[in-house]
């Protein structure tokens, strides 16, 4: 064995030691004068709290979000000449029709600007949810921000928004369904 390499053995390290230090340095060097942004959070959004609202309803009447605390509320953003609101309004029936009688409610919120076509369409789809009326989009664009109809926001008995989605979808499923069903028994 070499004598050399005995009385040195870190002696190979020291270039790697040194780079390692001068990376270390200029990462905290330049760390320090980088300004971070805060995380933002596009609102309304998921695992916040939904924003309020009292709005005039298709069967008279204001309905206020407040008014449902305690239960699970899905709030659906729609319009009668919304083509993907028409898909998924049969599957939003279920949906209220099954779980109506608990702690569930369904507010569908109607961006049309002549609401004499609502009644006549709920009437052609066979629909018995509440309809929430804003032809001026304060609740859905100002509010809720929706980049257009559908959008669907599940609401939690604590006033918590747990799920949004943007476009239609099959709120009937075993999986929406078993979903609901848990969400409202608080599990």
């Amino acid at each position: 064995m070499n004598s050399e390499n005995t009385n040195r053995p870190f002696q190979n390290y020291i270039p790697y030691a040194l780079l390692t230090g001068s990376m270390v340095w200029i990462f905290f060097t330049f760390l320090n004068k980088v300004e971070l942004e805060p995380f933002k959070v596009e609102y309304p959004a998921e695992a916040f709290l939904a924003p309020s609202f009292s709005a005039p309803s298709l069967k008279g009447g204001n309905i206020k979000l407040s008014d449902y605390r305690g239960k699970v509320v899905f709030i659906n953003f729609w319009a009668t000449w919304c083509g993907t609101c028409k898909v998924e309004m049969p599957s939003m029936e279920k949906l209220y029709q099954r779980f109506k009688d608990f702690d569930f409610e369904m507010l569908t919120i109607s961006v049309d600007k002549d609401q004499s076509l609502i009644e006549p369409f709920m009437k052609e789809y066979k629909l018995t949810f509440p309809v929430v009326l804003d032809p001026k989009e304060e609740i859905a664009k100002k509010l809720y921000k929706t980049t257009g109809v559908p959008e669907t926001f599940i609401v939690d008995k604590e006033g918590i928004i747990r799920f949004k989605a943007v476009g239609p979808d099959n709120w009937a499923t075993d999986e929406y369904m078993e979903a609901f069903a848990q969400l409202i028994k608080g599990t």
